[in-house]
């Protein structure tokens, strides 16, 4: 028998002696499921089908009698076996550390980068700070005159409030039309 776990289409149908119709036909329904790859797990043939054909004749052998556990060969055989096991998870397990790492900095960073960003409600101007330093306060304070205020230099302040104009009347929006309207209504 086969020991691998994965079978295509025609590999289970050759093992179970079923015709390649009938498994899809058993896809199709729901009775059998495949893995992404397209192939059948051995498990899923197992549980739809039951043990496969060995020959014409099959019967069960106690299989506990035939091979001998007990031997230091196969003990030999175990331990290597997972000891490799052993290896792998290992791997897999600094690879998903590893990731981890590096999501938890990309995480910092972008936290980092939003904490440095400045809040848009509190936004001043240059022209509405006052100066934070006490020399560059004025020193000599002196009644505003006009010529003074108006130097070339500086803007005066304006006292009105400058509004914008909005044209008395105003159209109604035309409904939306759609796409074959623009062709079959006049236009209006």
């Amino acid at each position: 028998m086969k020991t691998s776990t994965k079978y295509s289409v025609s590999d289970a149908a050759t093992l179970y002696k079923k015709s390649r119709a009938t498994l899809y036909k058993d896809i199709k329904n729901g009775v059998l499921s495949r893995d992404h790859d397209g192939s059948i797990d051995f498990s899923e043939l197992l549980r739809v089908y039951g043990e496969p054909f060995v020959g014409k004749h099959s019967k069960r052998i106690d299989t506990s009698s035939v091979s001998k556990t007990d031997t230091p060969e196969y003990i030999d055989n175990t331990v290597v076996e997972f000891k490799h096991q052993i290896d792998f998870l290992k791997k897999q397990l600094e690879k998903a550390e590893d990731r981890e790492a590096k999501a938890n900095s990309r995480i910092d960073t972008l936290l980092t980068l939003i904490e440095m960003k400045p809040p848009q409600a509190n936004m001043t101007t240059f022209t509405d700070q006052e100066p934070v330093q006490p020399s560059m306060a004025k020193t000599n304070p002196e009644p505003d005159t006009a010529e003074a205020k108006h130097d070339g230099l500086t803007t005066p302040d304006q006292t009105e409030n400058k509004r914008i104009p909005v044209p008395e009347h105003v159209e109604p929006e035309q409904p939306k039309r759609g796409w074959l309207s623009r062709f079959f209504l006049p236009n209006g």
